[in-house]
């Protein structure tokens, strides 16, 4: 099968880093040459996600996404055609979401908790990558990003993180470890990681000219 791009899954847990790796790498990286896919834009609306016993929903299951139609949407673009997908608002109402455009492009970097849980949006990936941090790392991150991007309280963070976050990451994420090539440690920075990740992927793309320049 004839492909049109080389994709590279990147995995971790709430607060791993995988957001942040993924953009350092497009900024580090020539325009046009990465289009990036996250697994947040496919979350279904809020009234068809699961509840906990408390009544509470839970996004961190692989139900609360379509993966399926991630799947696809990759596929289209493998094969050098644009995807088109509304924003994901954090179930914010108040935010109309816009419709994003991912063009194809020689690399296609795809982030999210259950990309590699996920079996058929799994074995697309050229190039897979787990990013990782402690647990009380991770929950720290949580913390900050929650109470300053989505205003949400301490209490609700932690709710949260001990019911569904936690359970997510142990039983959706850990499995799939072993079918990562590149485990990528984010306890104090993932600097040196960043510059390996940069160079295979101008050299996946044919760009050699730029491998001995700093990021």
């Amino acid at each position: 099968m004839q492909r049109g791009a080389y994709l590279v899954g990147v995995a971790g847990g709430s607060g791993s880093g995988k957001t942040s790796l993924v953009r350092a790498l497009r900024e580090s990286l020539p325009e046009g040459l990465v289009s990036v896919v996250s697994q947040d834009d496919y979350y279904f609306p809020k009234d068809r996600q699961a509840v906990d016993v408390n009544g509470q929903v839970n996004f961190d299951l692989p139900t609360a996404i379509d993966l399926d139609a991630m799947s696809k949407d990759l596929r289209l673009l493998v094969h050098g055609e644009p995807i088109y997908r509304p924003e994901y608002t954090f179930n914010n109402d108040s935010v109309e979401p816009r419709w994003l455009e991912v063009k194809p492009s020689p690399v296609v970097l795809v982030e999210g908790l259950f990309v590699l849980h996920h079996e058929p949006t799994r074995e697309l990936f050229d190039l897979r990558v787990f990013i990782e941090a402690t647990e009380e790392s991770q929950l720290k991150r949580r913390l900050k990003r929650d109470a300053v991007e989505r205003g949400y309280g301490e209490a609700e963070i932690l709710y949260q993180w001990d019911n569904h976050v936690l359970p997510a990451y142990r039983n959706f994420l850990l499995p799939y470890r072993h079918h990562c090539d590149l485990h990528v440690v984010n306890e104090a920075g993932f600097q040196r990681a960043l510059g390996v990740l940069r160079n295979h992927l101008l050299q996946v793309a044919g760009v050699n000219e730029l491998l001995a320049q700093p990021l």
